[in-house]
């Protein structure tokens, strides 16, 4: 049974009462340490400078912070880049666009690792062919490390133990300067096609038009139920599979603990837990100081590879300026019923026909946060066939 929101309250007060009984050990017994592991040992020496760059590239930003990559190690210079099709999103994205994107994420992290060693990475990319409309088991690189002397570290690696999606409420009465934008922009080099703004009547027309393709996502059974069937709910789920949408904290695993957080709750659009997640999500969106988004000439697999690699470098670019970041791809989806927003944005954004905006985001100043759990470096390689 659905509680009232009255109910929901003295709830919401029971558990700050649990957590003040407890005497501050639950509070400091949430945090999933074990499902961050991999972001304390990224900074440790590898013999093989092929780990040692993997151990970085699997911190990159993701869809659903699914980790969809594997690679083989081959010979003492090469690894193969895969996408694990265990980690797709078929309800949100049907044909593998935001997964190739985060691949591309893990591609660049990759090369700006690989030359904190003074190696160069040589990215192959599809050395079979590729698929436009679906995921495959083909290679998605085939990558070789080259010791070279000329090589430099990139300034941006300084970034990467830092870097955050940052999903909380940004302030409102920090405004982001048109001279961070510009920086931004060229973050990704020339010809990157990052674009921003921070002019109040686009953020308005933005903000409204990402919190209704949201709002449609969260309405649309299927869609929503993909994203509950991976929410992670408290430190022991987190820790048992640190991927997906990690929902922890004591208040929160409080909350689950009483029966007030649960994922039926959560996919039911009559439920109190439902409608506070609107409300929740709306104001996130609400909070946007400013947008930036990636867009490509076509909708290649390329150039989704591409979109991947110019959104790394612009969420490092905004951690060493301070600003955080969140990227809000809802309308840039392909499934039937967001398509009046992805259309909607494009006509906003895109200025061509044919060009596809890959990747939108909102930024602003938004609260320290935790980096989001991964999966051991180990549990991401597999075996040369």
């Amino acid at each position: 049974m659905s509680l009232s929101r009255r109910s929901l309250v003295i709830k919401g007060g029971a558990a700050a009462l649990v957590l003040t009984a407890g005497g501050g050990s639950f509070l400091m017994t949430r945090r999933p340490d074990a499902a961050l592991i991999p972001w304390q040992v990224a900074s440790q020496m590898f013999v093989d400078p092929r780990l040692q760059a993997l151990s970085y590239a699997i911190l990159a930003p993701n869809p659903h912070n699914r980790q969809p990559w594997l690679v083989e190690l081959r010979g003492e210079h090469e690894l193969v880049l895969y996408c694990d099709l265990d980690r797709t999103l078929p309800e949100t994205d049907p044909e593998g666009r935001q997964i190739m994107i985060g691949l591309g994420c893990f591609l660049e992290l990759l090369r700006l690792a690989a030359s904190e060693q003074g190696q160069i990475a040589e990215i192959d990319t599809f050395p079979e062919g590729s698929a436009p409309d679906r995921l495959t088991a083909t290679p998605i690189a085939r990558v070789t490390f080259r010791q070279y002397q000329g090589v430099r570290p990139d300034p941006l690696m300084k970034q990467v133990l830092k870097r955050r999606s940052n999903k909380e409420p940004f302030d409102l009465q920090k405004p982001v300067t048109s001279s961070d934008l510009r920086v931004l922009n060229k973050a990704a080099g020339s010809g990157s096609g990052v674009a921003s703004t921070n002019d109040p009547a686009r953020v308005a027309t933005l903000r409204d038009l990402t919190w209704r393709a949201m709002e449609t996502e969260l309405r649309t059974p299927r869609a929503n139920l993909e994203s509950v069937q991976l929410m992670r709910i408290g430190k022991a789920e987190i820790e048992a599979n640190p991927d997906g949408i990690d929902l922890g904290g004591p208040f929160l695993e409080t909350l689950s603990l009483l029966g007030e957080l649960t994922r039926e709750g959560l996919a039911d659009p009559n439920s109190v837990a439902f409608q506070q997640g609107l409300d929740l999500f709306r104001g996130l969106t609400g909070t946007a100081m400013a947008h930036i988004w990636v867009v490509t000439e076509d909708n290649s697999r390329n150039a989704q590879l591409a979109a991947g690699r110019a959104w790394l470098r612009v969420n490092l670019k905004a951690t060493e300026l301070g600003l955080s970041l969140q990227p809000l791809s809802q309308a840039l989806q392909e499934y039937l019923e967001v398509q009046p927003h992805f259309e909607e944005v494009h006509k906003h954004l895109a200025a061509g026909h044919g060009r596809r905006i890959q990747m939108l985001g909102r930024l602003g100043y938004g609260p320290e946060i935790d980096p989001s759990p991964r999966w051991p470096l180990a549990t991401r390689l597999r075996k040369a066939s």
